[in-house]
């Protein structure tokens, strides 16, 4: 299988490069390129340095992810969700971190922090109707469908 290959730009010497860190991981891990450490206050929210820069192919995104063992065990989270990297942007990759837990978190240099997955996407043209097609849950929203498994 070919593999997608991306360009990538160290924009400080002690940057790390993203890898995987098993065979069959969907993410690549990112580092905090910092030169000392960070404490994030219970709430507070900070972006982190990784130090690079990526060129994504025309139809390519790149997102920045919770690394979910952060999140169980110290509260560290990515304070939008998923940060998105467009194909057009060629800045620095920050990590827009924020601690969940009520107790102060130190990032230290070189941490692995967050993680980075590259999605293909499309392009969208809306075409604005008068009627949407029907659906067994129609214009049922947030809870609609319940929340427990419907067994068979």
């Amino acid at each position: 299988m070919d593999k997608l290959r991306i360009k990538i730009k160290k924009l400080r010497n002690n940057a790390v490069l993203p890898v995987y860190q098993t065979e069959q991981a969907a993410g690549m891990d990112l580092c905090a390129c910092i030169d000392e450490p960070k404490t994030l206050q219970p709430l507070e929210r900070a972006i982190i340095s990784t130090g690079l820069a990526i060129e994504l192919p025309v139809g390519y995104e790149a997102q920045i992810r919770a690394r979910s063992g952060m999140v169980a065990k110290h509260g560290i989270t990515i304070a939008n969700g998923i940060g998105t990297i467009d194909a057009d942007y060629r800045g620095e990759c920050g990590v827009l971190a924020i601690n969940l837990s009520n107790i102060a978190f130190t990032i230290e240099p070189n941490m692995r922090i967050a993680q980075l997955v590259v999605a293909k996407y499309e392009r969208v043209v809306f075409q604005e109707v008068e009627t949407l097609g029907q659906t067994e849950r129609g214009d049922g929203g947030y809870g609609s469908t319940g929340v427990h498994a419907k067994l068979t």
